[in-house]
């Protein structure tokens, strides 16, 4: 080595956790997680799914419930027990976060047992690319008269110009009154990655006032003044939240594999 050159150690590769959030309670499907879908519990599909994303380096359940971390435990995943007072899955991985060595973690959905992998390492490279990113989710394109846009239970958002979060509403967004050609609405994906010290930040901050209106913990960040960067995917992966939609993941799965 010369005299003049100074050895650095290499950069030390990011650490971003998955994080998949569940609770036994469900509206319309109780005990959602632990739903049979082809012999294996809801929560597994998922699981298993996120760990082939290759950017993580680890995938964690998050919950509250006995009956889930045992059945977590039984396929041999990795599951943490959170407090039962969460508010949100949000705040279930603020709480468990505070114990991990991490600079990242990305949040996937409980209900989305056909999730795509490679989504899940685009929100992961992000994070990794952009360090002054807050947040970054996903959303995928609907045509204007696709009936999912005046669906109050579909999130739709609109984009600034950078690709960031303008705004997400269950509203027609945007109200197509004049006919815009390649204007598309955008079907907002709830799985997002955020940045460690940014989500212990967020979870300070107190509901805010369109937050409350929409019943959309996103537009918290955005009141705040935080950026949350959109990936436009083409992965329109199906959620559960009803018995039906488990039949048709499994009829998805069950071809899939022959």
């Amino acid at each position: 080595m010369h005299p003049t050159e100074i050895p650095h150690d290499p950069p030390r590769k990011a650490r971003i956790v998955g994080a998949i959030p569940a609770r036994y309670g469900s509206e319309r499907l109780p005990g959602k997680a632990l739903a049979d879908i082809g012999g294996r519990p809801l929560v597994e599909h998922v699981y298993r799914r996120a760990a082939q994303a290759g950017a993580l380096t680890g995938v964690v359940v998050l919950t509250d419930d006995r009956r889930i971390a045992d059945a977590v435990a039984g396929f041999g995943g990795a599951v943490e027990m959170t407090p039962g007072d969460c508010a949100s899955g949000t705040d279930r991985i603020a709480w468990a976060v505070r114990n991990w060595d991490v600079d990242a973690v990305v949040n996937i959905p409980g209900d989305e047992p056909l999730i795509d992998p490679a989504l899940i390492d685009e929100l992961a490279q992000a994070l990794i690319d952009d360090p002054a990113l807050h947040m970054v989710t996903a959303a995928n394109p609907l045509e204007p008269t696709d009936p999912a846009v005046t669906d109050p239970n579909v999130v739709k958002t609109v984009l600034k110009a950078n690709g960031h979060a303008l705004y997400f509403s269950r509203s027609p967004l945007p109200y197509f009154r004049n006919e815009i050609p390649g204007l598309q609405a955008l079907r907002h994906k709830g799985i997002y990655g955020y940045r460690r010290d940014f989500l212990e930040t967020f979870v300070t901050w107190p509901p805010s006032p369109l937050e409350q209106a929409e019943s959309l913990e996103q537009l918290r960040a955005l009141e705040n003044g935080a950026s949350i960067r959109v990936l436009t995917t083409t992965d329109t992966s199906p959620g559960v939240d009803t018995p039906e939609q488990a039949e048709e993941i499994e009829r998805i799965l069950s071809t899939s594999a022959n």
